[in-house]
Parts: structure tokens; sequence; C-alpha cells
């Protein structure tokens, strides 16, 4: 992401302002970890677990050491701050602090999953007296998800149940490398049989338009595919669908910008996320071009 001029901080908190800084949150299991290793690969100074009462000494430190890029990862560790961490993030927001907020989900079979094959133990675990391990863990994460809430509220979501950890890295790079000035536009294609992203703010379903899989030819192939594409562009209801998802996005993202929010993200779902939901989303972000800013994500093209 671009350094960005620094701004004065609140004086409600003495907060200081580096060049860039980036909140990595989210549910335990979810993936934070590897987006940590992603931001200092990408030339970020990385701290985890930063009590949020000491975040804004902290920022002071920073302005002192001299302009760097940060990533900060907080979580359910400190649970008896949340509420200051809140307070927090919004007075920095109105301050101007170019300050991204990204929370790492996964659904509740994702994250069962993966406590049990780390064996690693929940923050929130209540002890080793458990009788019922499975329960305790189930109990764990549903209040976990309860306590998170409102940050996951302020935050650009990324639901990591489907995806592979290179694929977390490229899209956690994606998102700081975009300005945090304005609204970025989020395309994603998914396949229906896998699950619907948790981190869309759209979802349309494209299952209805004619499927390119019952061509032989064009099976092996995907939405990037020219003859996939010659063949899609060719079917009125594929022309009728792009103008009016075209035309929804565009009548509102205006709005949604004029909101302050940081993201907007439109999934695109077939039912097996190679042909039809990739060949709209890459026809979307080339209309929508002149945005600016607008990503792309093909969730089970980029896991191959």
């Amino acid at each position: 992401m671009p350094a960005a001029t620094p701004s004065a901080a609140p004086a409600a908190t003495g907060a200081a302002t580096p060049s860039d800084l980036v909140l990595v949150t989210g549910m335990s299991g979810g993936g934070k970890s590897i987006a940590m290793h992603a931001l200092e690969d990408a030339g970020f100074f990385c701290v985890d677990n930063l009590p949020p009462e000491l975040l804004p000494e902290f920022l002071r430190l920073e302005r002192a050491r001299g302009s760097r890029r940060v990533a900060i990862a907080m979580d359910v560790r400190s649970r008896g701050a949340l509420p200051e961490m809140m307070d927090q993030l919004k007075a920095l927001r109105a301050s101007g602090l170019p300050l991204r907020s990204i929370f790492l989900d996964a659904d509740n079979d994702t994250l069962l999953r993966r406590f049990s094959e780390t064996r690693r133990p929940h923050p929130l675990r209540a002890g080793d007296d458990e009788t019922d391990t499975h329960r305790a863990l189930q109990d764990a994460i549903q209040l976990e998800r309860e306590l998170l809430t409102p940050l996951r509220m302020e935050s650009t979501v990324i639901d990591s149940s489907q995806l592979r950890p290179a694929q977390l890295r490229a899209w956690v790079r994606d998102l700081v490398m975009v300005s945090g000035h304005s609204l970025t536009l989020v395309f994603e294609s998914f396949a229906f049989k896998h699950g619907v992203p948790s981190d869309a703010d759209f979802v349309f379903d494209v299952r209805v338009l004619p499927n390119p899989y019952y061509d032989r030819e064009l099976r092996p192939l995907t939405g990037r595919d020219a003859p996939v594409a010659e063949y899609l562009e060719r079917q009125p209801e594929v022309r009728l669908m792009l103008s009016q998802i075209g035309a929804f996005i565009a009548q509102w993202l205006p709005n949604f910008s004029a909101d302050q929010r940081s993201y907007l993200t439109v999934g695109i779902g077939c039912t097996g996320g190679q042909h039809r939901s990739v060949y709209l989303v890459e026809t979307l972000v080339r209309q929508f071009a002149y945005h600016g800013q607008v990503l792309k994500r093909h969730r089970e093209l980029d896991a191959r």
C-alpha cells in the first residue's frame, strides 16, 4: 500500500500515526498467523497480541522512530479490553489514520477441524477438567464469535474456510496494496457446492445460465479461456445477467462509497466455480476498471 501522509492523532488518545497501519484480528484458527507472516514478508513491522491499552503509546513510539508500515494482531486474548479497542479504532479512523482492519473468519466446522488437527487449546476453553472436549470447544468458538462481533462489523472480512495458505497470503497482500482513501470493489467467483463465502456483501447466483461444462471441448477450460468466453457471450441470458448485475453495482456504488466503507465484495457463484462465475467476474472487473480500485478473486481456481 502506498505510504500516506500521517494525520494528527486524536486528542482523546494522544496516538500518533505511522505511514500505514493494518490491524489483523479474527477468530482463533481463522488464519491470523498466516496473514501476519504475509504482511511481514511484504515489509510490515509486525506485532502480535499487543494489549489495546498500549496502542496509543506504541503509535507515538512509531512516529518518533520514523515512518514504516505496521501490522498489529489483536484478538480475543485481549477480551477484557475489547470495548476499549473499539473506541480506539473509531477515534483513530476519525482522525484520518490510514487504517486497515482485516478480520480472518472461518465456519465452525473448519475451526473445529483445525483445532483438532493442531491439538492447540482454544484461548476461551474453560480448562482441562472438561469431560466433553468437543462440546467445550464448540462453546468456546460460539462465545468468541459473540465477543468479536463488533470488531468484525468494523473490519474487512476474509472467509478462510475454503482457502489454502498460499491463497490467504495472496488475498491479504492484495488488500493492503490498495489505497485506503476510497472504496475497493472486490469481485469473487465461487462454487456453491463448496459453500457461499461469508465475506460477500452481495451474492449473485448464475447457475441458471447455460453451462459450458456440458460441452466436452469446453469442459476442461475455464471462464478465463477465449473459447468459453465466446460461448457465453453468444448466450442472451448471459448478456442480460451481466447487464443487470453491472447496472445494480453501478447504481449503488456511490452510496457505499459515501458511507465511507473500505470494501464492497460481490460474490458470483455457479456450480463448480470454473466457467460461468469466472467469466462474469473477469468481465465485471473490466467493466468497473474506471473505478480504479478493483480486485478479483477466483476461490476455486486459485486453489488449484
